[in-house]
């Protein structure tokens, strides 16, 4: 992924076709959230398509890509875990809720009052917009992210937490000044991890999605 627009194209395609099979493996309702991800990053990654075909630029393709990536991937994944956490990991899961929730309200409110732009970079895209205090945000977004996960109690999350951090870290060594976008691709590969997870066994008692949804 990232190499062209029809590389994110198809691999965008593939992973939101693993999200919809995600939503409908779910068997509770409080997973939901979390198994409608893969189909969240996969239609991310077809709108960078888009962007890609655009030559970048701060087009309407540009501003979808920074409100998932940004804004709504600090709180949908802690809020996301939240609803499935056991009883011992919420107080924990606070920490990244709120972190997330912070970190979301000043992205978007630079993203309302502030251009983002993209730029084609050879295999890569860069996205641009301007942040005050830019490490303490990503710092706070990795903490809603990728902390989350690790803090949720479930063994695959866990996982699935070590492979974005360790992503996070490959992706900023390797491409510095694109790391959202190839860190994002990543993220969405490794969300397919959701998929075994939906499907393991639900406690008797526990509210399941209703049938004929």
């Amino acid at each position: 992924m990232c190499w062209s627009a029809t590389a994110d194209l198809v691999a965008g395609s593939a992973i939101a076709a693993v999200g919809v099979a995600c939503l409908a493996r779910a068997r509770r309702a409080a997973d939901l959230p979390l198994a409608a991800l893969p189909l969240i990053l996969g239609a991310h990654q077809i709108v960078e398509s888009v962007v890609w075909r655009s030559g970048g630029g701060p087009g309407p393709a540009t501003v979808a890509w920074a409100v998932i990536a940004l804004p709504l991937l600090a709180v949908w994944v802690p809020m996301g875990v939240l609803c499935v956490a056991p009883p011992r990991s919420v107080r924990p899961l606070t920490v990244p809720l709120v972190a997330g929730l912070a970190t979301a309200a000043v992205l978007s409110y630079r993203l309302a009052t502030h251009s983002v732009t993209a730029e084609v970079r050879g295999h890569t895209v860069g996205y641009a917009v301007t942040l005050p205090g830019a490490e303490v945000i990503v710092a706070g977004y990795l903490l809603a992210t990728i902390g989350s996960l690790l803090l949720s109690g479930h063994h695959l999350l866990r996982v699935l937490g070590i492979l974005v951090a360790v992503g996070a870290v490959v992706c900023w060594a390797l491409w510095e000044r694109e790391f959202i976008s190839t860190w994002c691709a990543f993220a969405a590969v490794c969300s397919l991890v959701l998929y075994r997870w939906v499907r393991r066994p639900v406690s008797p008692g526990v509210p399941r999605v209703p049938a004929g949804r």
